[in-house]
């Protein structure tokens, strides 16, 4: 186990930091223009799926009871992205409406940069939506914004949370569900699941949906400021450059939420009740290089174990406790784009999880179909 005396040290918070190196490589490939511009989305895939090769599994823990206080560099990383980003994208904006630059340029620098909003800053956002101060959520409803995903937080929190692994959560992906039939799916019933949710939770206070509290009037407003400012710094061009980036990072989250629950669901237990959630629920990858940019995401199943740990904290847990990913995101995203090839990965390994955890379970039909019963509220 990592003492929390190593965690406080600069060096420890450091391979954490690679993310910011995103931000001056979409500047020198938007410069040199052409193919260079491949060069971020070929990083943040590619890259990193080498450099999982050649780095292996990091399988150390740190001590979970670590203070705030000793994780001030980790915390530093994800409280500046947002200023990071906003500047990024909008002199971005600025640049490529003013430059000579070709459409299919334009939009490739623009699909770099909604992978770097979607790989980091929603990823960010994750991280901080989860955290108990204003000012981190704050920053973290900034980045949301940035890619008018704003309801992603009502939905994580009060839905996915709550609900992952039964038929009322739109983000577990289900056994035999392809990627493509899943995003349509996931893109309209979260924004419905999440308006429900904060107007439920209103409903309980005896308020309107329509009452000041209801952070939906926060998302809207920052996402209305965010689209006219792309539209004032660069015109109609510049708000569709700003709609490929957003665009392109919902793509990334989603397919990023395909993967870290594909075909696992809980127990139903009956009378609207099902099991608890357990590292089990979630597929876990410990893969070093790829956690590094990822903040540790991939070590899922602790994160639903224990959502409010922030990030450096997050555990790995073993084949014993929770199902592993042959691979990194990075290599299992591109998959998941592959319906067949998906199929032959993963359809196994949750057949073999079911065998593992739940060999008293012999029709798994109303679990592939999400038909069990709705969990009670």
């Amino acid at each position: 186990m990592t003492p929390s005396e190593s965690l406080s040290r600069w060096q420890s918070a450091l391979p954490f930091w690679v993310s910011i190196l995103l931000i001056p490589l979409i500047w020198a490939t938007t410069l040199a223009g052409g193919w260079w511009i491949v060069l971020v989305p070929l990083s943040t895939w590619w890259v990193f799926a080498v450099l999982d090769r050649l780095t292996g599994l990091n399988v150390e823990n740190a001590d979970p009871d670590t203070p705030d206080s000793m994780l001030r560099w980790h915390i530093l990383l994800t409280n500046i992205w947002a200023p990071i980003q906003f500047l990024t994208l909008y002199g971005l904006i600025w640049y490529v409406t003013r430059s000579d630059l070709s459409g299919l340029e334009k939009f490739g620098i623009f699909f770099s940069m909604g992978v770097i909003s979607g790989t980091v800053g929603i990823n960010y956002s994750h991280e901080l939506m989860h955290q108990k101060g204003r000012f981190e959520r704050w920053l973290g409803d900034i980045l949301l914004a940035m890619v008018l995903y704003s309801h992603f937080r009502s939905e994580h929190l009060l839905v996915h949370h709550r609900y992952v692994g039964t038929p009322r959560d739109p983000v577990t992906a289900r056994y035999n569900e392809g990627f493509h039939r899943f995003y349509p799916r996931v893109l309209r019933e979260s924004l419905l699941s999440a308006f429900r949710a904060e107007r439920e939770k209103l409903a309980r206070k005896d308020r309107r949906w329509s009452d000041a509290a209801n952070p939906f009037w926060r998302y809207w407003g920052l996402q209305g400021a965010m689209v006219l400012l792309a539209l004032l710094i660069g015109g109609w061009s510049g708000l569709v450059l700003f709609l490929i980036q957003a665009g392109t990072a919902i793509w990334q989250l989603e397919l990023v939420n395909y993967v870290e629950h594909y075909g696992l669901t809980r127990k139903y237990l009956g009378d609207g009740k099902y099991e608890h959630v357990s590292p089990r629920h979630s597929w876990n990858a410990s893969q070093k290089a790829s956690n590094w940019l990822l903040i540790n995401l991939q070590r899922h199943s602790d994160h639903h174990h224990k959502p409010n740990r922030r990030f450096p904290l997050l555990q790995h847990h073993s084949q014993d406790a929770a199902p592993q990913l042959p691979y990194g995101y990075p290599v299992m995203t591109v998959a998941a784009m592959i319906p067949p090839l998906w199929r032959r990965v993963m359809n196994p390994r949750v057949r073999a999880w079911r065998r593992q955890y739940y060999p008293e379970i012999t029709n798994w039909q109303p679990y592939n179909k999400a038909q069990t019963p709705s969990p009670n509220t």
